[in-house]
């Protein structure tokens, strides 16, 4: 028979995990190389909207444009990343993406910058992002089979919060030394890279398309997105976290993305800020190791729980902003998210139908980030008049309370993982040249 008739895991060397599988091992490295520069990126637009107006309100308005733009262009993104190659759409967004940037750093280094150019940008930015999410996630269980699915996540994830880490850190001490508009340039450089190494990744759902091409004609856009709405709204443990977490990230995101800026120009500085946020992704990665030796089976509800630790940095951030006390408290919050994150990826890979998988991502995407443009928007205004400190607490309370409504219902903490279900899509043979079993979604890629 050859290799033909082979599996993945027939062709794996013992206990070689998910690095045996090239098209994982390119995916890895890509998308270590996007989050280098990516982790700079935040940083530096803050400080330049603050060193152009010095205005919470305008930071805000910049910062919201992007997720307004993701929010709005996500759902079809996940059409578009069920229907094309992942490999050659994550190409093209990674260039796109390396493409808006470096007019944005080019604007700001020259100094020609201003509050408009820069929400146009933003939302090129965010819809170009978009349809990147979808096939990025999507894309996973194309490149290991399905037993490797959980070691693949926390190794992806704790790749990538390593490289968040050596960016943040990088990119702070750049920022600081020579200002923002070089991280944003970083930022850019590392998009263009990534995108040269995502042209590697192929999968064999890939090499079939590329090599014989569609058999059947695609549905049209609006059925594809009511499939997927299906997908999505027939799992209650799939909306109810998705609900927890449109909260959670209007108030996480609002306080650190916004406020965190002002309580560091007031309080530790520039620099510090940037080191905090720096063990936010130490934390993360520690959350990562973690994952890859604890296989909890009802892994979804304890991630689901700790999301609430998440609250103590924004706490801190309130009462004590002392930067020993905030490394601790992001490391803690980082750790904690980590282990919800791994546990979210693997439940949706194992029991979502692949050639529907990026769809579902992208409902997911939705749902989780349509209110941050709304914290983003409010947090500057409400702390004009109510003080920093009240709207900080207020954010870190509904984060707890929206965890622990989440953690209540009973197919949120029932859900195990790590066992193959019978709606889970089949195992692949990442990076072999062996048969695709047939998915009948017509967007399959």
């Amino acid at each position: 028979m050859g290799t033909r008739g082979r599996t993945a895991q027939d062709r794996a060397p013992g206990g070689a995990g998910p690095f045996a599988f090239a098209p994982f091992r390119w995916l890895l490295t890509a998308r270590t190389i996007a989050t280098l520069g990516n982790a700079a990126a935040p940083i530096a637009l803050a400080f330049a909207v603050l060193d152009l107006t010095g205005s919470a309100v305008d930071l805000g308005i910049v910062v919201a444009s992007r997720s307004l733009a993701n929010v709005a262009v996500l759902l079809f993104g996940g059409v578009i990343a069920d229907r094309l190659p992942k490999h050659l759409l994550l190409v093209g967004t990674s260039l796109a993406a390396a493409a808006t940037q470096a007019v944005v750093a080019a604007l700001v280094l020259s100094g020609s910058a201003t509050i408009p150019l820069l929400v146009v940008l933003s939302i090129l930015n965010g819809a170009v992002a978009a349809v990147s999410f979808p096939a990025s996630a999507a894309i996973v269980p194309q490149t290991v089979p399905v037993t490797e699915l959980r070691p693949a996540n926390a190794l992806l994830r704790l790749s990538l919060n390593g490289g968040a880490i050596l960016g943040a850190s990088l990119g702070a001490i750049l920022i600081a030394a020579v200002g923002p508009g070089w991280g944003l340039a970083l930022n850019a450089a590392s998009f263009a890279l990534a995108g040269i190494v995502f042209a590697f990744v192929r999968t064999p759902n890939a090499q079939r398309t590329v090599s014989t091409g569609a058999a059947a004609p695609p549905a049209s856009v609006f059925r594809e997105l009511r499939e997927g709405w299906q997908e999505f709204s027939s799992r209650t443990w799939v909306w109810v976290v998705v609900a927890q977490f449109a909260l959670v990230n209007a108030a996480f995101v609002g306080a650190i993305a916004v406020l965190g800026p002002l309580v560091a120009d007031e309080s530790f500085g520039r620099a510090a800020w940037g080191l905090i946020i720096a063990a936010e992704t130490v934390g993360l990665a520690l959350g990562g190791m973690l994952a890859l030796r604890w296989r909890p089976r009802h892994a979804l509800g304890i991630g689901v729980g700790l999301v609430a630790v998440t609250a103590l940095p924004i706490v801190g951030l309130a009462l004590v902003p002392l930067v020993p006390l905030l490394v601790m408290a992001f490391l803690i919050g980082g750790v904690a998210i980590e282990q919800f994150g791994v546990a979210w990826d693997q439940s949706l890979q194992q029991n979502i139908p692949q050639g529907k998988l990026a769809r579902v991502y992208s409902y997911d995407a939705v749902g989780s980030f349509i209110a941050i443009p709304v914290g983003e928007i409010l947090v500057g205004p409400l702390a004009h008049a109510w003080g920093t400190t009240p709207v900080l607490l207020g954010c870190a309370a509904v984060i707890v309370v929206a965890s622990l409504a989440a953690l209540s219902v009973p197919s949120v903490r029932r859900l195990t993982v790590g066992v193959p279900t019978a709606d889970a899509p089949p195992a692949q043979a990442a990076g072999t040249d062996a048969a695709v079993p047939a998915d009948p979604a017509p967007s399959q890629p």
